[in-house]
């Protein structure tokens, strides 16, 4: 017949007229379709995936996840560090600073009373937290590093956090107390000028909290102010007026509660001039020069000091590097 063609259907021959043909047609293009709508759906929907991660992952460096602790078996010093705007992380140092006890030279008092006070911390005995003040340069931050170096072993870890980070304390603590080792929260170079609202984060963490600390944190700073905050001669002047305020005395007192919140304080003093080169001699020895080397060197690591304006241990070692480097370069 005219107009009509034939399909095979289960293996019998029927004859289709040119309508259904048409109709098949229709259906064929619809499941075309519908087959490509379904792929542009996934293809799209993953690209939402995709987008809506990024933006997770540019949220959280921008305003930063939770807190949460590293191994911290696997280095032994830490730090606290920023990510994004607001948020922290605690991330390893893998390479610290290794000093030795013995290569701080000149402060044999400063040495005995801050590692008794470390053992007594690591022996879960009662300890201090501890204030490093003084003279530039004459080991203060070096003897910090040094105890990391000789107690590493026996389980103490170092967390050092920057001045600007004293506000996310709060939130270190906890992850320290549940870690089975002893912490060093290191504050280096730390004071505040006026005005200056986060040192009250730390009086905190200190004393004065509702929340007990963790029994296996200590916290150590160093700074160049015994008293950590700018002091005026204004302020010794209590019978004179001081710009309004009624009790002049008070302000003053806020600031030194801040340092007396330290139970250890060990202060550091520049060094005479007989130190100086006996630290110079010992660095130079440690860099490798002979007897007769270091003996010749004397007047020129005075020199050295004459010019730095400071007869520091880090001058000392300073000359040590400079003088021995350059005599071995020329040969």
């Amino acid at each position: 017949m005219g107009g009509a063609l034939g399909r095979e259907r289960d293996g019998i021959m029927v004859r289709e007229s040119k309508g259904t043909q048409k109709g098949w047609g229709k259906r064929r293009d619809l499941l075309e379709r519908r087959s490509i709508l379904g792929k542009e759906k996934r293809i799209l929907l993953s690209e939402i995936a995709t987008a809506m991660s990024r933006i997770a992952t540019l949220l959280e460096q921008e305003l930063g996840g939770r807190l949460t602790a590293p191994d911290w078996g696997a280095a032994p010093a830490f730090w606290l560090r920023r990510v994004g705007r607001s948020g922290v992380m605690v991330e390893g140092v893998a390479e610290p600073d290794r000093v030795r006890l013995s290569d701080l030279q000149g402060i044999e008092d400063q040495k005995r009373r801050v590692v008794a006070n470390v053992r007594q911390f690591l022996a879960g005995l009662p300890a201090n937290d501890f204030l490093l003040t003084g003279a530039r340069g004459c080991g203060k931050s070096s003897l910090v590093k040094a105890l990391l170096t000789e107690f590493a072993g026996e389980g103490l870890r170092l967390v050092e956090v920057q001045k600007e980070l004293l506000p996310h304390l709060p939130e270190l603590l906890p992850l320290l107390g549940r870690a089975p080792y002893h912490f060093l929260v290191f504050i280096d170079d730390l004071s505040f000028e006026e005005g200056e609202g986060s040192y009250k984060e730390l009086k905190s963490v200190l004393e004065g909290s509702i929340w007990a600390r963790p029994k296996n944190v200590l916290v150590c700073a160093t700074s160049n102010r015994r008293h950590l905050m700018p002091e005026y001669w204004r302020e010794n002047e209590a019978s004179r007026d001081w710009g309004g305020e009624i009790h002049p005395m008070e302000g003053a007192e806020e600031k030194v509660s801040l340092a007396e919140r330290f139970g250890l304080w060990v202060s550091f003093y520049p060094f005479s001039q007989e130190e100086y080169w006996q630290i110079a001699a010992h660095w130079l020895r440690v860099y490798g020069a002979f007897e007769e080397e270091v003996a010749e060197a004397r007047a020129a690591a005075l020199a050295w000091a004459i010019e730095r304006g400071s007869r520091s241990g880090r001058v000392a070692e300073q000359f040590a590097r400079a003088w021995l480097g350059e005599r071995r370069l020329r040969g």
